[in-house]
């Protein structure tokens, strides 16, 4: 059988994307691993937040709110700074003004018991919310199946020709055919492309730490996303636990990710720093891989060179909160349709992989 569209990856960005497509298309969705989801999207922080990313990516995410709202609770953001750290809370405000998202000047030792005296600068953004990511990615896959999708796990691309307008692929799980390959494969994608002739667009991961810690005293009740303003660490809540990530950038090849001692003791070191609490254990630990193209902005639309080729990459650490907005907006550009009234004030053309090649 010939499908109209193939999509490399059954991560978020698959899964989003496969469930807007097919309602209009015939859609199979090629998962190297056997489960979808197994490494970046299973490893996520699950937060929604409207600044994280940056000012350019936060239309995405506030355009996904109307369909992460059935996925999301309650929890709020502060983000903090030494004294000295003024300036970055002054440029962190002049850059999301004007854009809608809820800023507000507040001392976060009023909202985190034991925070040490010189973390006296903070921005409150109460629209923060958790993510229930596992919930909203099967919801995804569901949808996909049921408009008649195709999952196919256990399926590694190994190889990819363009005959007669048609893609053929060939996987670990059998040959297939498809007018329109996307490629969605997270960490993978530069390398999707090579196997079908494209030329790659620099796409990077990152290794990302996070561990569940118990703290003495515990975590206190109605605690926020906590985040430097600089960048050097974040915790959150989970139960009378906390999840923290030194905030970690590490380059490295694509790969299962593993956390390594030295950034897991960067961590614990950074947050001893800022709160009088002591780490009495750590729970367990994880890192997963975060994919940036060159200008940190992610990649969609069709490669110009090679008809029948769709990037859908570089979601970095906001393709989660970003899904539903970003599958609305590519589905969109591979069906040729208006754009949904959700992402229609959104121009593709700033995510286009044209600017990459240029």
């Amino acid at each position: 059988m010939k499908y109209d569209i193939a999509i490399a990856g059954a991560g978020i960005a698959g899964a989003s994307l496969a469930a807007e497509l097919a309602p209009h298309a015939s859609v199979l969705i090629l998962e190297m691993e056997d489960q979808p989801g197994y490494h970046s999207t299973g490893r996520s922080a699950a937060f929604w937040s409207e600044t994280y990313g940056g000012p350019l990516i936060q239309p995405l995410t506030t355009a996904s709110h109307t369909g992460l709202q059935p996925f999301l609770s309650p929890l709020g953001s502060l983000h903090i700074g030494r004294t000295g750290e003024a300036s970055r809370i002054d440029d962190f405000l002049a850059e999301f003004e004007g854009s809608g998202v809820t800023l507000e000047a507040r001392d976060p030792r009023t909202v985190v018991p034991g925070l040490r005296d010189d973390w006296a600068l903070g921005i409150w953004e109460p629209s923060c919310a958790y993510i229930d990511v596992g919930g909203l990615h099967q919801d995804c896959l569901a949808r996909a199946r049921r408009a008649g999708a195709t999952l196919q796990p256990s399926a590694e691309l190994r190889g990819a020709a363009r005959l007669n307008g048609a893609w053929r692929l060939a996987t670990a799980a059998g040959e297939f055919a498809a007018d329109v390959l996307v490629d969605a494969a997270g960490a993978w994608v530069d390398g999707v492309a090579l196997l079908a002739g494209v030329k790659p667009i620099g796409i990077q991961p990152y290794r990302r730490t996070i561990m569940q810690l118990r703290t003495d005293p515990g975590a206190p009740a109605g605690l926020p996303l906590v985040g430097h303003i600089a960048g050097d660490f974040y915790f959150k809540p989970e139960g009378d636990r906390l999840w923290l990530s030194p905030h970690d950038e590490i380059s490295s090849p694509p790969c299962d990710a593993q956390p390594e001692e030295i950034d897991i003791a960067i961590a614990i070191e950074r947050f001893e720093h800022v709160v009088h609490w002591r780490v009495a254990g750590i729970d367990r630990k994880w890192a997963g891989l975060r994919s940036f193209a060159p200008d940190r902005l992610p990649v969609y639309g069709f490669d110009p060179g090679v008809p029948g080729f769709f990037w859908c990459a570089g979601q970095g650490g906001f393709g989660i909160q970003t899904a539903p907005a970003a599958a609305k907006m590519a589905a969109a550009m591979l069906l040729g349709m208006a754009p949904d009234p959700l992402v229609a004030a959104i121009d593709p053309a700033g995510y286009a992989v044209s600017r990459l090649r240029r």
